[in-house]
């Protein structure tokens, strides 16, 4: 691997790598970006991988590795975005009320955690502390906002009092400095695709948990729109102008709210006449009210009104977001979701139709990319992923071994043919792990098809048998919070000498705790624990999976990629729900092996993995266990395991 990131870095072309749990691939990518004489930028999907590289893998290679560097210690950062830093200027002056007006802490107990991380950011600012939200006490996303501002609420460099110690500056300066610089999916999609400078120049960029770029990318150019938003902007607005260009904002927001109630929930091909009008009126008043705004003096001069330029900040990105929804172009899709008054009330929202173009032309086109993961060959092959993120199946360039580095480096570029394509390799290291001696995957093709009325009573059984034999042990994969609790409540009733843990009954790390702590427990959940979790060992000796996970068939964004796929003349059911299934069944699949010495089983309790014509796709996805449809077999393996 390492030698294969090499050779892309001097050659230029694009690499996708697929290197299994436990092949090292955070070495194989950090020895020769760490080599490389220019600046690489290394983004991953999750904080908990920024924080190994930075905290444990780095550090580690640099040390061992001191005496072998030629031009010394190469230096390396972390970048996260704004929101990830707290505020100097919100710690020290106050949060906006909405009036704009700034005020202290909130009364209470909620004030008091506050008071705790205004203490530890000023403690952080005395010692040179990064400031940033994973070295902060413990705390919720209500109690972080009252330390932190997001880049709209920002003053400025130019204008805050204390941009001298600002965190995020501070944060920025030092990746200006560094060789390899740490930072994540969504700023890199800000940096590149929406062509916002986030990031320091760089040439090379490594994609690790790339699997999951498409969807972080596409999150980061999500935007919403709710009445309470609008009315909060228009609050905070109305003592910084002399006009009536606030009440018409807040006048605009009723007529928005009177448009939603009109409206059918779900995706939007079309805006219906009284939404379209009332975007159109969001978008007007919202821009009159940035007009309207007194000026604010160029290069930092005089005195500078916090409230004044966050209330701005607020109106702005709201003029933003609904003109792009008044517009409503083929290459977005707008959906309206119900919500419950205490969560904000409805929310339109507008998503990109597809990322791989951007990314094409954006990101591959500028710089060599890197993309690496544990799952990226989907139906045992690279076409999939690479198709979605933005490389062509036939610029895949084909060899059986890579070739020496350094003529590899030396190769001319023809820039004609890289303006035309965007050549790229792929290589599957492997895995450490003998998967078909070390684990089982089990179809249980008894079972009906799941269908939509809930968990039928077979499928409970199946369950309580399966946990029953394996006496606990049990990670349980849902595709509903409805299933799991179902499922959870079943096996309490018939299995009450074991312990049953539910997401939702604790946080998240609490739960992986009481599951490790005790031998005979199983742990039920839903899409957070199908790629958050690592629980090596006995621990869990059982990975159960309900239904194949589909995407549901209203899901407003999937539904419309599936049929502008078809509409291109291609197998939107393929492309889209079928790939989207294979990737989150071969995450779920590899929580059961994480070292050498884990031994279990993967029990998918959906009989179409075997019988409908797509299997065989999603199948070839999951790593190499020995499989059978066999339910004695799988039984007696359990008990055998569970004695040992």
């Amino acid at each position: 691997m390492a030698e294969a990131v090499a050779r892309a870095i001097g050659s230029g072309e694009h690499l996708l790598v697929q290197a299994g749990t436990g092949t090292g691939k955070s070495l194989g990518y950090l020895v020769p970006a760490l080599l490389h004489d220019e600046r690489v930028v290394v983004a991953t999907a999750t904080l908990a991988l920024q924080h190994q590289l930075v905290e444990r893998d780095i550090p580690a290679l640099l040390g061992a590795a001191e005496h072998l560097l030629p031009g010394g210690t190469p230096s390396y950062a972390v970048l996260k975005g704004r929101s990830n830093y707290a505020c100097l200027h919100r710690v020290r002056e106050g949060v906006p009320d909405d009036q704009g007006v700034l005020v202290d802490v909130p009364e209470g107990t909620m004030g008091s955690e506050v008071l705790k991380l205004r203490a530890w950011a000023e403690q952080q600012a005395e010692t040179g502390g990064p400031g940033d939200r994973d070295s902060a006490p413990k705390h919720t996303d209500k109690l972080w906002r009252q330390v932190s501002v997001n880049h709209r609420e920002c003053l400025g460099a130019t204008r805050c009092p204390f941009a001298q110690e600002c965190f995020a500056e501070r944060a920025k300066e030092k990746a200006a400095q560094s060789s390899v610089i740490v930072t994540n999916h969504s700023l890199l999609a800000i940096d590149a695709i929406e062509g916002v400078p986030m990031i320091p120049e760089y040439d090379v960029v490594v994609i690790d948990e790339a699997h999951e770029l498409t969807a972080r990318v596409t999150q980061a150019a999500t935007d919403e729109l709710t009445v309470p938003e609008i009315e909060r902007a228009a609050r905070r607005s109305q003592k910084h102008v002399d006009g009536t260009e606030a009440d018409d904002l807040a006048d605009a927001g009723d007529a928005l709210r009177a448009a939603y109630e009109e409206t059918d929930e779900g995706r939007l091909d079309t805006l219906p006449t009284a939404l379209a009008d009332a975007l159109v009126l969001v978008r007007d008043a919202a821009r009159a009210l940035v007009s309207a705004f007194p000026k604010e003096q160029q290069g930092g001069g005089g005195e500078v009104d916090p409230g004044r330029t966050q209330a701005r900040g607020w109106v702005q990105e709201i003029f933003k977001t609904s003109e792009r929804m008044a517009a409503h172009v083929e290459s977005d899709v707008v959906w309206l979701s119900r919500r419950e008054r205490q969560r904000g009330g409805d929310v339109l929202c507008v998503a990109p139709l597809q990322v791989w173009g951007q990314l094409r032309s954006k990101l591959l086109a500028e710089k060599t990319a890197i993309f690496t993961s544990a799952t990226l060959m989907l139906g045992g092959d690279f076409a999939s992923v690479a198709t979605s993120i933005g490389l062509k199946p036939s610029e895949r360039v084909e060899d059986t071994e890579v070739p020496d580095l350094v003529e590899a480096a030396e190769v001319p570029e023809v820039e004609e043919e890289r303006d035309r394509r965007e050549p790229w390799r792929g290589l599957d290291v492997g895995s450490p792990f003998d998967y078909p001696r070390q684990g089982i995957l089990y179809v249980a093709r008894h079972l009906p098809p799941p269908g939509r009325d809930g968990m039928g009573a077979a499928t409970l059984d199946e369950i309580v048998g399966l946990v029953d034999a394996a006496e606990g042990r049990t990670l349980g994969l849902f595709s509903s919070r409805r299933a799991a609790e179902a499922a959870a409540a079943a096996v309490r009733e018939r299995l009450p000498h074991l312990t049953i843990l539910a997401q939702g009954e604790a946080q998240l790390p609490e739960l992986a705790r009481l599951f490790v702590e005790d031998p005979h427990a199983c742990l039920f959940g839903t899409l957070s624990l199908w790629q958050g979790l690592d629980v090596p060992g006995d621990t869990c000796q059982l990975v159960l999976i309900d239904r194949i996970p589909f995407p549901r068939p209203d899901d407003p964004l999937m539904s419309a990629r599936q049929r502008a796929a078809d509409k291109a003349g291609g197998n939107g059911f393929m492309a889209v729900a079928a790939t989207h299934a294979a990737l989150l069944l071969a995450q779920g699949a590899g929580r059961l092996i994480r070292t050498t010495a884990d031994k279990g089983v993967v029990a998918i309790l959906d009989p179409r993995l075997v019988t409908a014509r797509y299997g065989r796709f999603l199948a070839d996805s999951l790593p190499p266990m020995w499989r059978t449809t066999d339910r004695d077999v799988v039984l007696t393996a359990l008990k055998r395991l569970a004695q040992t």
